[in-house]
């Protein structure tokens, strides 16, 4: 399976506006190079109808090459060159946000203890129900706190497979952080050494330690 984020990371509303306009613009894309894309999770941005990210899930792994080409060629950092429609004379035009493709390998086994699984009644807009059964998942990650919440489907089974495939992306997202914060850390202990205060000393073309 693979999944498709929009990520305005930090940015601005407007990088919000990008990832909503953008959204649309791959979906459409997407289909006429014949890869249907399901959106599977929102997080909404600041002024309604944008979004802070959005994921998208492409069901097949059965790609063409021309197919592939196509969606790794969205892969990266996007810009949107536009005044700003919020802010009229703020001088800035170029507005960034990142997208970003992940193969989710749903073969490796997940310790289900450590997650919490619940069904709840999918909701609309306003608060009116969706259907009337209890088909939306929502799966929290209990040692990290990450939470998924899928209702796009009738379905339950297939609201659960989702947002399973949703949780193996967050936790494989936050490994990869914590990797650069780890890297990040060794590159300032690299810059910002600290001279003088030795706890070993070593010494000599045989790296001796002195004692």
């Amino acid at each position: 399976m693979k999944l498709i984020q929009l990520s305005a990371g930090q940015g601005p509303s407007e990088c919000a506006l990008a990832v909503a306009l953008c959204m649309r613009h791959l979906i459409q894309a997407a289909d006429a190079s014949g890869l249907p894309l399901e959106v599977i999770g929102e997080e909404p941005g600041p002024v309604p109808g944008t979004f802070k990210s959005v994921m998208l899930q492409l069901e097949t792994d059965q790609l063409s090459p021309q197919q592939l080409d196509f969606l790794l060629s969205w892969q990266g950092t996007m810009q949107w060159i536009c005044k700003s429609p919020y802010r009229p004379r703020h001088g800035r035009k170029n507005w960034f946000f990142n997208v970003e493709l992940w193969d989710i390998d749903e073969s490796e086994p997940l310790d289900e203890r450590a997650f919490e699984v619940r069904t709840c009644r999918a909701s609309g807009a306003g608060g009116q129900h969706v259907n009337t059964t209890d088909s939306a998942v929502q799966i929290t990650h209990l040692p990290t706190g990450i939470s998924v919440r899928v209702q796009t489907e009738r379905s339950q089974h297939r609201n659960r497979q989702l947002a399973w495939a949703l949780m193996r992306q967050k936790l494989a997202a936050q490994a990869e952080q914590h990797r650069g914060e780890v890297k990040g850390a060794m590159r300032m202990q690299h810059h910002q050494l600290e001279r003088g205060r030795a706890v070993r000393i070593f010494e000599g073309p045989r790296f001796r330690e002195r004692t």
